[in-house]
């Protein structure tokens, strides 16, 4: 049998695989509060100068400074305020840095070592740089703790969404992606009710650090993905951890015989340039790293310039997470539905996006408290955050199972620099206040129209080598279950 016959056999969502993909999708809530971190544990406070007219020393400054907040943050203990303000951003920056760097390295070497030891490696130094934020003697190495923390969290979340999808069957692969993104948002909300009762920023890093530890003892446990070891040529490994998912779910005496992966062996080299070098990978990560990237930019961009909520910080911070809520549940209705698909819905929700930007300008800051710039702007962010979440299940359906980490890697990569864009565009306003939305919209709407150009994978064999995606008779089968998905 194949490895998709195999799932069905096995099971495609058993018990045995509820639970692996339940683990993997509660550690969203870990790497929520290690990516929101900065927000709470660089909080400016408010703060007073009894004398103005002092220099501009950092000593006297410090000398005359009173702190009226009842928080304590970086910005508090090293009185990064005045002239080295920007260091909370910078120490922001240095952690965006870290993720592309983690996106670009762990998705090549995952597809190369396999998922389990680079997901092991790369939560463990992800603890031990959290304690070192924490444990941080002074901004600098704050700073660079931040830096390679990004790394590791970035490249360690990029091959645990990996597993949730190749422990299961492809029917499946929408809801598990979903459900990650789901409760990276509730994430989110839970770092902000953690900011709530931990004032000082120190306990409040080591605290949001520590469940690091509970998920990577408890991560020891996890089988390799039967996928990569298949492509990579360990048939017999694959049957093993397939008879023993058949086990878990109930079926008796199970027994797992696959063909041989054809294309393939234990020692095939497949790297990142692949994605140059074969065209049918070459033109589909080219249009998706530009999806990525307008999804990163619109996101984070809107944040920034139209999410600015006044009022209790920490409900500010659950807030941001939770309007993102609705949109997982829109997203498995359209991407399940014959008429949408991945390749309809993502086009759908990344025009819609750029059109609620586009639409902000035309409608007075003076409007009804139902349709005014704010809402616009939210609803904008909804559906952007759905595009966002398809792109993750499209992609991995995109990429044969061989280089899908390095193609995940590659995008992920530009969905940062998209990120670190994104804070320079509502500067924009300077020039005109209706620049950022332009900007924001147009982005949408081409990044929604170019998605039209790839192809639907619903309903549609997952290809588990390049050869597979040349092969004439995967392109008939593929054509085939297009035709009987749509009767």
């Amino acid at each position: 049998m194949d490895l998709d016959e195999a799932f069905l056999y096995v099971g495609e969502f058993g018990w045995c695989q509820k639970r692996l993909t339940g683990f993997l999708t509660l550690l969203q809530i870990y790497v929520a509060c290690q990516s929101m971190l900065i927000v709470l544990v660089g909080a400016v406070p408010e703060y007073l100068i009894d004398n103005e007219d002092i220099s501009t020393s950092k000593e006297d400054y410090i000398k005359h400074l009173h702190d009226a907040n009842n928080f304590t943050s970086i910005v508090s203990e090293w009185h990064l305020i005045k002239h080295e303000a920007y260091k909370v951003n910078l120490a922001s920056s240095l952690f965006f840095a870290g993720l592309l760097i983690g996106n670009v390295f762990f998705g090549p070497l995952s597809d190369k070592l396999g998922r389990r030891p680079v997901y092991l490696s790369g939560l463990f130094f992800d603890i031990i740089f959290g304690y070192f934020t924490a444990l941080a003697p002074s901004y600098e190495v704050f700073a660079v703790s931040r830096f390679f923390v990004g790394v590791m969290n970035g490249g360690m979340a990029l091959v645990s969404f990996v597993l949730t999808q190749e422990y299961v069957g492809k029917s499946y692969w929408a809801l598990t992606g979903s459900l990650t993104n789901l409760i990276f948002a509730v994430g989110i909300a839970f770092y902000a009710l953690l900011g709530f009762y931990i004032r000082n920023w120190r306990t409040l890093a080591f605290v949001a650090n520590s469940p690091g530890i509970f998920f990577l003892l408890l991560s020891f446990v996890l089988p390799e993905s039967p996928r990569w070891l298949y492509s990579r040529g360990y048939t017999a490994e694959a049957e093993a951890v397939l008879e023993s998912m058949a086990a878990g779910n109930g079926v008796e005496r199970p027994v797992v015989r696959l063909k041989s992966c054809p294309g393939t062996t234990a020692n095939s080299a497949h790297s990142v340039f692949d994605l140059v070098k074969y065209g049918v990978l070459r033109w589909r990560t080219i249009l998706l790293m530009y999806i990525w990237y307008v999804c990163s930019l619109v996101y984070y961009g809107l944040t920034l310039n139209a999410g600015e909520l006044k009022g209790n910080l920490y409900l500010n911070v659950a807030l941001y997470g939770l309007v993102e809520v609705p949109a997982f549940p829109l997203c498995l209705y359209f991407i399940e539905k014959s008429w949408s698909g991945r390749r309809r819905a993502t086009a759908g929700f990344l025009v819609f996006a750029g059109f609620a930007c586009i639409f902000t300008i035309f409608v007075p800051e003076t409007n009804g408290d139902f349709i005014n710039p704010t809402v616009l702007a939210l609803f904008g962010k909804l559906s952007v955050s759905a595009a966002f979440n398809v792109v993750y299940i499209y992609t991995s359906e995109l990429y044969p199972t061989v280089v899908r980490n390095a193609g995940l890697g590659v995008c992920a990569m530009a969905c940062r620099f998209g990120g670190i864009l994104s804070p320079f565009i509502p500067a924009m306003k300077s020039f005109n206040p209706s620049m950022p939305f332009v900007a924001f919209g147009i982005s949408g709407i081409s990044a929604g129209i170019l998605s039209l150009l790839l192809p639907e994978t619903r309903n549609k064999p997952i290809a588990e080598t390049i050869e597979d995606l040349q092969s004439p008779a995967y392109q008939l089968l593929s054509r085939g279950n297009e035709v009987l998905a749509s009767t």
